[in-house]
């Protein structure tokens, strides 16, 4: 009987059942495709061809997982052999039917092996797909050659452009997998299926040779329908437009050909640097999940929740906790209030029936884990309990003293503030290791980016109790400490002063917006004053009055807009017209009005700016304010600082976040432009000290990303 050998700590063992050389990965958590794993597989089929009495070769995953893609510790290092496509060669090129059970995730290179054996059943855990593209790459072991050539150039375009998972009656409905399991257990599924393959007398059959690309004209119109897709959808993005060339080798050239051009792009995607950006992306979101109150307390118990104010924010906060299946009650403060604040939950559940993404009696189910009150005494046994009322200190205060009457010991109490002093809303009740912020992006229901502000006094359970909650509503928490705006809204503050200077100094909001955009943002500063309301920063500006530097420079444009009462989307004006209530705005020449009345006044005579340096300008502003954040202790690490800005403003996932940037752009060449800048505004432009530090030793932000 053929067997690994016993001695070897390979993650990969082989026995063979009778006929068939059952092949097990069992390499934890998730069946990851390292060095050792390839070897393995080599190994197992070279057995299996050396064994006369193996009729076929079954591959299994140990676990809950058949193979979920490559082994991120082997990123950024060199390849050691045999390569994926050898594998995947080897799999395919076999002289006995090769089959792959699949249950849990089978992506990327995962999946590549499973397109590379001759047959593939999948149960219904199963989960396929090749997600190479959020990380800036393709498939680069046969998957964008072998899967057109088996389920055809549309399905195979969206499967890869996207990244997404199919289902496995999905993938049954494609035609990546052959048979769907009735159990939930891969292996004596598989085995069954072996054992019919053998009886059936049924040939090695490789997917190389599949037909699914036969009818051209077909594969050529899905082909230039994802070229002017992407190009539109994914503009800037370097790897999409990879894909689809490499899928069109496999309608235009000879399979041995597609793979040598597939691996030339692939290759070039690696050396993109959006590749670069993308993985930190990646790993940054998951670094960003360890905070030292995560692995030093355990959370409290989240089983129900409250939360005060059922205008936007509140709604959404209620929406999203809804949607993660807990209890919310919703305290207003009357009833007219409180059916507002229903009303405005039940419309983003009536928006989904709508879209025919929720049927009628599931947003009934929904809604009977809602309740209201005006009495503050209804949250007596909420776990966790939000307050989004008015962005005022006295009434923030008014609110928690109600919450330190009713709510029970222990039960979280969490302040939505954006700017407020959090330390002083904790000291203002009897409890303030309980206190902690909850700072949710508008719309909450949406929006990922959830800032976990950590106040002096506050118990490190609380803080993980944070962290668990983001988990439960899907949402990426960052670690922040207490100051005016914490990690994002401190930071923007200051890139946006540097759009306002630019904007005095000579170049228009709608220059200024353009190069944002193009540098792959979806908006400019401008679009997103208009579309969150200017009366918003209008208010804050107020509020900081009496507390500005008179040594430092003020725009008082943005001052002159509002006072016109033009805040916007909402009022159909603001630094844009939208006429008829657009979602688009337009250039508004009494805008531009406005401004040049303000140059005059402040004696500046207007310069061109290019987009060049509109970016430069805007940038600098924006790292080295963030490494103030982090010289502070505001941000831990320059990593929560990107993943702040990926998930919360819109910063373009494939530069990695601000901080990440600036290492790829060089920490020396922007230390240089911030003291170009000094020269005309040395107030407005101090270089961080700690930009200044890892300039003069040498190092960059990722060397502070380390435990």
């Amino acid at each position: 009987m053929a067997q690994s050998p016993a001695t070897s700590a390979s993650p990969v063992s082989f026995t063979r059942q009778a006929d068939v050389l059952v092949v097990t990965i069992d390499n934890p958590p998730v069946n990851a495709l390292g060095v050792d794993v390839r070897r393995g597989l080599a190994a197992a089929i070279a057995a299996a061809e050396a064994d006369s009495e193996a009729k076929a070769v079954l591959i299994v995953g140990a676990g809950r997982n058949f193979i979920a893609g490559a082994d991120i510790r082997e990123f950024g290092q060199a390849p050691q052999p045999p390569s994926l496509p050898e594998v995947c060669a080897a799999i395919e090129n076999c002289s006995k039917p090769v089959v792959a059970a699949i249950q849990g995730a089978a992506l990327g290179g995962g999946l590549e092996i499973a397109l590379s054996a001759h047959y593939r059943l999948a149960v219904p855990s199963a989960k396929l797909g090749l997600p190479e593209v959020a990380l800036g790459l393709l498939p680069g072991s046969g998957g964008t050659q072998r899967a057109p050539r088996l389920i055809g150039a549309k399905a195979a375009l969206d499967l890869i452009l996207s990244g997404r998972h199919a289902g496995a009656k999905e993938a049954l409905a494609l035609g990546l997998v052959d048979r769907l399991g009735e159990g939930s257990e891969a292996l004596p599924e598989g085995l069954a299926y072996a054992r019919e393959l053998i009886a059936a007398k049924a040939p090695v059959r490789r997917t190389r040779d599949a037909q699914a690309l036969a009818d051209a004209e077909a594969s050529r119109a899905a082909l230039e329908a994802a070229r002017a897709d992407t190009a539109k959808k994914s503009r800037g993005l370097f790897s999409p437009m990879k894909i689809i060339e490499a899928v069109e080798a496999a309608l235009t050239k000879p399979f041995d050909e597609g793979m040598a051009l597939e691996r030339k792009l692939f290759l070039q995607c690696i050396d993109s640097p959006q590749r670069a950006g993308l993985i930190h992306a990646f790993f940054a979101e998951r670094e960003v999940l360890k905070a030292p109150e995560t692995k030093a307390a355990k959370p409290r118990a989240l089983a129900s929740a409250g939360i005060i104010g059922g205008g936007t924010m509140g709604a959404g906060i209620a929406v999203a906790m809804l949607d993660a299946g807990m209890p919310v009650t919703m305290i207003e403060r009357d009833d007219v209030q409180l059916a507002r604040g229903r009303a405005n939950v039940e419309k983003v559940y009536d928006g989904l029936v709508k879209k025919g993404r929720m049927t009628p009696e599931a947003k009934d189910a929904v809604m009977a884990r809602f309740s209201g009150s005006t009495s503050y005494d209804a949250l007596a046994q909420a776990d966790i309990v939000v307050e989004a009322v008015f962005e005022d200190m006295a009434v923030k205060k008014a609110v928690f003293a109600e919450l330190d009457r009713v709510c029970k010991p222990g039960a979280v109490l969490a302040t939505n503030t954006s700017y407020l002093d959090i330390d002083e809303i904790a000291a203002s009740i009897s409890r303030p290791g309980d206190v902690v912020g909850l700072h949710f992006f508008s719309p909450a229901n949406i929006m990922k980016l959830l800032e976990i502000v950590v106040p002096a006094k506050v118990s490190a359970d609380v803080v993980a109790t944070g962290f668990e909650l983001a988990k439960k509503l899907k949402k990426v928490p960052v670690r922040a400490g207490v100051c005016d705006g914490f990690i994002g809204n401190r930071i923007l503050a200051v890139y946006r002063q540097a759009a306002d200077h630019m904007m005095e100094d000579g170049a228009s909001p709608y220059e200024i917006d353009a190069a944002v955009r193009n540098f792959g943002y979806p908006m400019g500063p401008f679009q997103v004053s208009d579309l969150a309301g200017g009366d918003i920063g209008w208010a804050t500006r107020k509020r900081k009055a009496a507390t500005r530097d008179p040594q430092a420079r003020y725009v008082q444009v943005a001052d002159r807009i509002c006072e016109r009462g033009w805040f916007g989307q909402k009022t159909q004006r603001g630094y844009y017209l939208y006429p008829e209530g657009a979602r688009t705005g337009q250039p508004d020449p009494e805008v531009l009005a406005i401004i040049d009345a303000e140059r005059q006044r402040a004696g500046i005579t207007p310069r061109s700016f290019s987009e060049d340096e509109i970016m430069r300008r805007y940038m600098a502003a924006m790292i080295n304010e963030g490494a103030n954040v982090v010289h502070q202790r505001i941000a831990l690490r320059p990593l929560d600082v990107d993943v702040t800005f990926l998930y919360g403003y819109g910063f373009p996932r494939f530069r990695g976040g601000p901080m990440k940037y600036a290492d790829m752009v060089g920490l020396p060449k922007v230390l240089a432009d911030i003291r170009e800048f000094a020269k005309q505004d040395p107030v407005f432009w101090k270089p961080s000290p700690l930009l200044v530090e890892l300039v003069e030793r040498g190092a960059d932000f990722a060397s502070l990303n380390k435990d």
